[in-house]
């Protein structure tokens, strides 16, 4: 019999995430499934450069060797289940290595692969240099065969984040393919649980208000047949769930959130409600849901030549104009060791002085004279001599240039810069496969959908200016903010710290406005999308993280500091009014 509540573990955000999150949910969550997220958009290419030296990895390995290791008997007696996109690019070595652990340890286990993702055939040729991998996002289907097929272990390559999760409860509940309101909030519910942490106050706006960080719980969701679900953590634990914290991570990492595109469906989180029912427990409803479309994304990566990044501290009076004028040096030297070397020039190059404030904030830095700074220069070159000959020039700088440089520490190593691209292929070309313990099983995906249609136009909240006379103060005496990645576009999620205040926010924080205060940064649009079901604006900025990734030279690659800056930037209140 189906049970009335399923109880489910986000245990990891990504490769490299703590190892306390798996046992936390285990000894104290009374969980029925544990899910694990461990692919970032770049980590495939990782894992392909290690299977390329040995055949037997490609695979997260710290979830067998570090995490199973030490749960795995647990897991067992418990009757817990696990999911996890571990495989990476090797999923069968991944459900090896764990065979092995099983034998070794003496539990029997039903292990699971699921396999397919691996599009390298169907990909376009890069515009320059050597691809790498392409793999679809896979959705929730073929992990839910598998669980019906009585796996204890589900290990997947690459599939879209959450449908870990939503594969999980299609199994419990018997959610058919096309309920796509169920799926929908399974969705969102993954989609809250696949960054580990930051669903239970990892990141959070009003960070001094989370107790506890070194004990912080891993998030719970209760959840239940309609597809609605609480977001807590195990008791005792530390973190902090309420309604601020849920709304910044349901905004994470998204584009327009009337239409979140995924492989099971497409949601539409602009009705989200979430409701405080209880201490540390917030209920989650209203994400709607319609057809998906017919085609696979595909996250394809590439090799675009070597980069290199060195750095030195620099300390005493004008320490950042002494920064930045080391760094000019370095990079006028080198060119000129290229040009009478006949190599050409740095594909890209960039100086960035931290603790000025200026490689961030730009026009808006306050820091003036620093007295200690830090140097970073990043650079580009398809040679990777060139880049060694750079690396050799960073520490001369301690005796050559200016007074008060030091901080070099060993020469820093060329590797290659990866390059991520993005592409669609039809479902029908893509045959997902499902491997139970050496029984091959079919998992049927629906295709030939039509595409998804356009958004209907929300009516949002109206804009309103708050009423004279006015003071200014920073936006986050009046919201909270997370931003998020997915290329080169970072998405910053800006939440109205009360709900009257909303029109205020609309009046003064348009697309034109945050588009100026990040110009810095910015080279491309910024769309504003409303979500007002959770009092929400999402800023979805293009061409925002010079690349992106590996690609990006920007101490900052993933934007995890645009929240930041948005935040610092001034807006009206009634005089008089008190924080």
């Amino acid at each position: 019999m189906a049970k009335d509540v399923v109880r489910i573990g986000g245990a990891s955000g990504f490769w490299g995430d703590s190892c306390v999150g798996a046992p936390q949910l285990v000894e104290r969550g009374e969980v029925d499934f544990l899910v694990f997220d461990y692919l970032a958009e770049l980590t495939l290419s990782i894992l392909a450069a290690a299977r390329g030296r040995n055949p037997e990895l490609g695979y997260a390995t710290d979830f067998v060797q570090v995490t199973l290791r030490e749960i795995l008997r647990e897991v067992v007696a418990g009757g817990i289940r696990v999911i996890s996109n571990a495989g990476g690019v090797n999923p069968q070595a991944c459900a090896d290595a764990l065979r092995a652990l099983a034998a070794e340890q003496g539990v029997r286990l039903r292990i699971a692969v699921v396999t397919g993702d691996d599009v390298v055939a169907l990909a376009p040729a890069p515009p320059s240099g050597k691809l790498l991998t392409a793999n679809a996002y896979l959705g929730a289907l073929p992990i839910r065969a598998a669980l019906d097929a009585g796996a204890q272990v589900v290990i997947t390559g690459r599939c879209v984040d959450s449908a870990v999760t939503l594969g999980a409860l299609m199994h419990a509940f018997g959610w058919a393919a096309d309920d796509y309101a169920r799926l929908a909030q399974g969705s969102l519910a993954g989609h809250l649980v696949e960054c580990g942490c930051q669903a239970t106050g990892g990141l959070h706006t009003d960070w001094e208000a989370v107790p506890d960080w070194p004990h912080i719980g891993y998030p719970v969701l209760e959840c239940h047949a309609d597809g609605s679900f609480v977001l807590t953590k195990p008791p005792g634990t530390g973190g902090l769930v309420n309604h601020a914290v849920v709304a910044e991570q349901m905004l994470y990492e998204i584009g327009d959130p009337r239409r979140y595109l995924l492989p099971d469906v497409t949601c539409d989180f602009t009705q989200v409600r979430l409701e405080a029912v209880g201490d540390q427990r917030v209920m989650v409803s209203g994400a709607q849901g319609l057809a998906p479309g017919p085609q696979y994304k595909v996250s394809a990566t590439a090799m675009d030549g070597f980069r290199c990044t060195g750095q030195l501290t620099i300390v005493g009076l004008a320490a950042a104009r002494k920064a930045q004028r080391t760094g000019e040096a370095i990079l006028a030297r080198t060119r000129a060791l290229f040009a009478a070397r006949g190599w050409p020039d740095y594909t890209r190059t960039r100086i960035e002085v931290l603790g000025s404030e200026q490689a961030n904030f730009g026009p808006h830095a306050r820091c003036g004279e620093v007295r200690e700074a830090v140097l970073q220069v990043a650079v580009m070159h398809p040679r990777k001599e060139a880049l060694e000959l750079f690396a050799r020039e960073i520490a001369p700088a301690g005796t050559s240039w200016a007074p008060g440089t030091t901080g070099a520490g060993g020469r820093p190593s060329p590797s290659p810069c990866i390059r991520q691209l993005a592409f669609f292929v039809d479902k029908a070309q893509v045959t997902p496969r499902v491997d139970v313990d050496g029984e091959m099983l079919e998992a049927a995906i629906p295709c030939g959908q039509a595409a998804v249609p356009p958004a209907q136009e929300v009516d949002a909240v109206p804009a309103a200016f708050p009423p004279a006379p006015c003071i200014e103060v920073p936006l986050v005496q009046l919201a909270w903010a997370r931003s998020g990645d997915k290329g080169d576009t970072s998405n910053i999620g800006v939440i109205a710290r009360r709900p009257e205040w909303l029109p205020w926010l609309r009046a003064q924080v348009t697309e034109q406005r945050v588009k100026e205060w990040l110009a810095h940064l910015v080279a491309g649009e910024v769309r504003r999308f409303d979500v007002p079901g959770i009092g929400a604006m999402n800023f979805v900025c293009s061409e925002a993280l010079d690349g992106g990734g590996m690609a990006s030279l920007r101490n900052d690659p993933l934007g995890k500091g645009m929240a930041q800056i948005l935040l610092a930037m001034p807006v009206q209140v009634p005089q008089g009014w008190a924080s």
